[in-house]
């Protein structure tokens, strides 16, 4: 009769042990399919991000097509003309009504858009403008950088113009403390 319990004792081992056995293969089982599932979780988002990058690169070539206007200086302004510059405004030590400033200026252009360089006398570049063309006339704007000892803001509004003279308008702000305003006058040169 102890034959019994003992044969009982040792299938209940046995059991136990067959089936931690079998708990170690699933865990080893479900643990490689996680991983393989790790694996392909990373593969897909490497693809979205992939699929993400082309539809944001077609997105901004099909905006970019539809919206860039390469511009030019119309025919009537490209080319350099001379300018005089007359101080009509001024609370600023550097500028006094009456002061007459000349230059030769340059209306450019290139694939960044539409500017004005404007040079000396000794043909020494002064000052490079970025500009705006529409209906109302030409805007010209120059901000210094922050390094600069004076922080120059100059804004042009030519309004007035043809094919020999343009009009218009400056105003300078000096470091934001004073501001100077300037009738400007350019006329069409005939040689450079």
């Amino acid at each position: 009769m102890l034959r019994l319990p003992t044969l009982l004792l040792n299938f209940l081992i046995s059991c136990v042990f067959l089936t931690a056995c079998q708990n170690d293969q699933r865990e080893k089982h479900l643990a490689e399919r996680e991983q393989a599932i790790i694996k392909k979780e990373s593969e897909f988002a490497l693809k979205e991000a992939d699929y993400k990058s082309l539809v944001k690169m077609r997105d901004s070539l099909r905006t970019k097509k539809d919206t860039v206007i390469i511009q030019s200086w119309p025919e009537t302004i490209a080319g350099v003309w001379n300018s005089k510059s007359v101080c009509r405004e001024s609370n600023c030590s550097e500028y006094v009504i009456g002061d007459q400033r000349a230059n030769f200026w340059e209306f450019i252009s290139d694939s960044t858009g539409l500017f004005t360089r404007v040079l000396d006398a000794n043909n020494q570049l002064v000052r490079v403008y970025t500009a705006q063309l529409d209906s109302s006339g030409i805007k010209l704007h120059y901000l210094s950088d922050s390094s600069a000892a004076k922080k120059l803001d100059m804004n042009f509004d030519l309004s007035q113009f043809g094919p020999e003279l343009i009009k218009g308008t400056q105003a300078v702000t000096i470091n934001q403390a004073c501001n100077a305003k300037f009738s400007v006058e350019l006329t069409r040169t005939t040689t450079r």
